[in-house]
């Protein structure tokens, strides 16, 4: 019984200095609107939030024997706390669905690069169009944002 007392202390006292943590509150990130790296190094996605709503594109560079050599695709989503949704509109039977959270990267500053990401799951839906059934290939992606974009020597 003598043995049990000063244990009991000690794990009493082990509680107190060293409490159960409490979840943190989730840190409501900035603003989305800017440009993040989509799938390659030629294609992007653009945003831009207002109020919980997002709004912008994802231009998809092409291959060389395509007529168009940039598809851009207008979406639509929303954002609520830090969880983002979005679908584009179909171009050539296929459209993009996403669906994650933005999350902060490592930059340091709003305008580096990097300084946010979208972490979640992309669906590219291809369309069957004598059926209308849904082809869906999944990947988990984190999208990249930008920062200030330079000019590009042809401007």
């Amino acid at each position: 019984m003598h043995l049990r007392k000063p244990f009991l202390g000690l794990i009493l006292a082990a509680v107190a200095l060293f409490p159960r943590p409490v979840a943190a509150k989730e840190e409501m990130l900035p603003d989305l609107t800017g440009s993040y790296q989509f799938l390659v190094a030629d294609d992007s996605l653009g945003l831009l939030e207002e109020e919980e709503q997002l709004h912008g594109y994802i231009d998809v560079a092409q291959g060389e024997d395509e007529s168009d050599s940039i598809l851009s695709y207008t979406l639509q989503g929303t954002r609520k706390a830090n969880q983002v949704e979005f679908t584009t509109k179909t171009i050539h039977r296929k459209y993009y669905r996403f669906s994650g959270r933005v999350e902060r990267g490592e930059g340091n500053k709003e305008k580096d690069p990097d300084y946010l990401r979208l972490a979640g799951t992309l669906e590219i839906v291809t369309v069957n169009g004598e059926t209308g059934e849904e082809s869906v290939q999944r990947m988990n992606v984190i999208l990249k944002s930008r920062g200030p974009q330079k000019p590009s020597a042809e401007e």
